[in-house]
């Protein structure tokens, strides 16, 4: 299953971070990077599956 969040993580950060927290704080500054800028977002996702 990881395997597939951190797919959904590279194509679209939060996402991935959905599938994994639901709707919490990570979920909102995964979106707040990714609006900053993809790789980042990118970063924050496959850190908080991996975290986990």
């Amino acid at each position: 299953m990881d395997l597939i969040r951190i797919i959904c993580a590279i194509i679209l950060p939060p996402l991935g971070v959905f599938l994994q927290v639901g709707l919490g704080g990570a979920f909102w500054l995964n979106i707040l990077l990714t609006l900053l800028g993809y790789i980042p977002g990118i970063i924050h996702a496959v850190w908080i599956i991996a975290r986990r």
